[in-house]
């Protein structure tokens, strides 16, 4: 590898780009409106925003929402499904559970309609045994019908695969001969896990989203090339990974959610380089929020997330969380007089009214105009728009001044956000207080110190570029494989040489693979899991291992103190399960200067920083306030509160009686109540 290296990232509202020159140490920054109708427009607008030729680049990696997306809005391919005979209904009657979990309403729509599901005769036991042999002669005849109802992808999807795979392999193999293009999905070769629920939405969202992906990779790559591009061209996985995009689409489904994993990667690398390497990271864009939970500056991947009710996703994925409140987020009254915040969301197009593209409902950016926390000079006649929608939306059907209007719709999003981080911190057993609040985004910083006070999380970690933090994510990212196998077996039971063998080639197919690619690297390693419970238990604890070869007792003892850490219980009366092994192989790329994010000529002394004052709304009092440009910042800047910090992708705001501290890299550290 050698040129330009550039990170873009596709949100749903702006679409990011930050370019690194290794030689020079120059960074190049773009942000251009997202294109919801082709994300490659968007892309290559940021290039030409950033005045960059393609062919000095010498690595494009990209985060997408395209699957995200795609999932999320139900806009999926025609997909149908070949399964065991007596099990179509698999995937609609899920674990029993409820949209609503009171009353008797609520809706439920599978990936894939019924009329899609088609059952052949075949059949495994949960040891791998041929109970049923594969009958052909109807696998032939359920591929044809569902060819005749307009299918574009197929999901094969048997009993017990993941003990033995002969006549998934066998389907596959007969499927290639018939389906008309490469978008078969192999349940065993995605996830060979136990459950089939759990994998067989897995494998129908994989193949609902392949068409989608690919045909968007391919319009991008071709762009990319006319323009000069003469490299591969790397798309983040939900992991924190990288993949080469010529083969990521085969398992598209791994892309879901990778613009928030690439921005809690971007946080490890800020937090690790810090020295604050336990961190809450706090995303608000201009549609949502996102938060994550990092211990000791590594990534929380989790192999058991829903997107949403009744939508699991059972591959390796960075545990992020969302909430419908961003920027973006419209305010209203509703029909009880109550004022409600989100998630609907006005984008970028026509986006919030101060941004006079014809937006007509208020949003949070218009809440944080009228308080003085946005510049009102910048937003022209737009700001007294922003003001009289205000008024006639929310203040005047409240009894508010269009101030306390303001801040009320501050104080509900606020709510919603602190619940977000409520919920990866305090519900899973963490103190908030023994974190720093990662805030970034394009709003992130704006409502920081606020989250921060209520959740009494002491201090406040904002990286130089919070705006651009997901494409950044993009370029400091690994190369990543992840591989599952279910064992499902007591501990005492379990062939331990059988399981080494297992984790042995889970690393040798993942260091291939990443051996494959044209990337620069430092260095390989691989990771070793397994995922335990006790016998009797439903739900699985996830333990890190040190090496690949690890002896029963040693299994037995790390089990034990994980459940112990989690729950505080001991239970040694009751035998250990090994459900899942785990193997991940991380290809590292050499470290980028991050203090290079803001050029260091610009910096000066603080009070050449200071570039006006305005007033500026705390707890219902104006306070004239300092504004500063953040690129002109000492790096040893200090500030007590109340101050306003604006750049190019973001605002930071100090309330009164916090302390401002900056670091040797360019990050802001906010010590909450530390001016007091």
């Amino acid at each position: 590898m050698a040129g330009l290296v550039a990170g873009v990232d596709v949100g749903g509202t702006f679409t990011d780009l930050v370019i690194f020159d290794p030689v020079s140490g120059r960074v190049t920054l773009a942000k251009t409106p997202t294109t919801p109708d082709n994300q490659a427009i968007g892309v290559l607008n940021a290039f030409d925003t950033a005045e960059t030729d393609l062919a000095g680049v010498g690595l494009i990696v990209h985060g997408t929402t395209t699957t995200t997306n795609a999932v999320l809005e139900r806009n999926l391919c025609r997909t149908g499904l070949v399964t065991t005979a007596g099990f179509r209904d698999v995937l609609e009657l899920g674990r029993r559970t409820r949209p609503q979990p009171y009353g008797m309403t609520g809706r439920f729509t599978p990936v894939i309609p019924r009329d899609l599901r088609l059952e052949v005769p075949e059949r495994m036991d949960a040891q791998g045994r041929v109970v049923t042999p594969l009958d052909e002669a109807a696998l032939h005849t359920a591929l044809q019908a569902l060819l005749a109802q307009g299918c574009e992808s197929l999901v094969i999807h048997f009993l017990h695969s993941y003990a033995n795979p002969a006549h998934e392999l066998r389907a596959l193999e007969i499927a290639q001969t018939i389906w008309p293009n490469p978008h078969v999905t192999a349940g065993h070769r995605l996830l060979s896990e136990s459950r089939e629920y759990e994998r067989g939405v897995t494998a129908a969202l994989n193949a609902a989203v392949q068409p989608l992906l690919g045909r968007y990779l391919s319009r991008l790559s071709q762009d990319l090339v006319r323009r000069g591009y003469g490299a591969d061209l790397l798309v983040m996985n939900g992991n924190g990974g990288m993949v080469s995009a010529a083969h990521v689409a085969e398992e598209a489904v791994k892309t879901v959610m990778s613009g928030p994993a690439s921005g809690v990667i971007a946080a490890c690398h800020t937090g690790r380089r810090a020295g604050i390497e336990n961190l809450i990271t706090y995303d608000m864009g201009g549609t949502s929020t996102d938060v994550a939970l990092i211990r000791g500056a590594r990534p929380p991947v989790s192999h058991e997330i829903e997107v949403e009710y009744a939508m699991p996703v059972h591959v390796p994925m960075v545990d992020v969380r969302t909430v419908g409140a961003g920027g973006g987020s419209i305010a209203r009254v509703d029909a009880a007089g109550l004022l409600r915040v989100g998630p609907e969301s006005a984008g970028s197009d026509p986006g919030p009214v101060c941004y006079g593209r014809g937006g007509q409902r208020v949003t949070i950016s218009d809440a944080n105009l009228i308080l003085g926390r946005l510049p009102a000079d910048r937003f022209g006649r737009a700001a007294a728009a922003a003001r009289q929608a205000m008024q006639d939306q929310i203040a005047t059907p409240l009894g508010l001044t269009i101030e306390a209007a303001a801040e009320a719709v501050l104080r509900i999003a606020n709510t919603h956000m602190a619940g977000a981080i409520r919920m990866v911190s305090i519900s899973m057993g963490a103190d908030p207080r023994d974190f720093a609040l990662f805030a970034f985004g394009g709003a992130g910083p704006l409502h920081a110190a606020d989250l921060a006070r209520e959740l009494a999380i002491p201090r406040v970690l904002i990286p130089a570029r919070p705006g651009i933090t997901n494409a950044l994510g993009c370029t400091v990212a690994d190369l990543r494989h992840d591989f599952v196998r279910t064992i499902n077996r007591p501990l005492d039971q379990v062939d331990l040489d059988q399981v080494h063998q297992l984790w042995a080639e889970q690393e040798a197919r993942g260091r291939a693979l990443i051996a494959a690619e044209r990337v620069a690297l430092t260095g390989t390693r691989a990771e070793f899991t397994a995922e335990m419970q006790f016998i009797g238990q439903t739900h699985l604890l996830r333990v890190p291992l040190p090496h690949g070869r690890p002896s029963r007792e040693d299994l037995q003892q790390r089990f034990e103190a994980a459940y112990h850490a989690r729950f505080r219980v001991d239970l040694p009366s009751i035998r250990a399960n090994l459900v899942n092994i785990g193997c991940s192989v991380i290809g590292t790329r050499p470290e980028l200067d991050l203090s290079l994010l803001i050029d260091p000529a610009g910096r000066g002394p603080l009070s050449a920083a200071r570039i006006g004052e305005r007033a500026v709304r705390f707890e219902g009092r104006p306070h004239i306030t300092p504004v500063y440009r953040r690129e002109a910042l000492p790096l040893d800047a200090r500030l007590a509160g109340p101050a306003v910090i604006e750049q190019m992708d973001t605002t930071t705001l100090l309330p009164p009686g916090d302390l401002l501290q900056g670091d040797a890299i360019g990050n802001l550290v906010l010590t909450i109540g530390g001016a007091a």
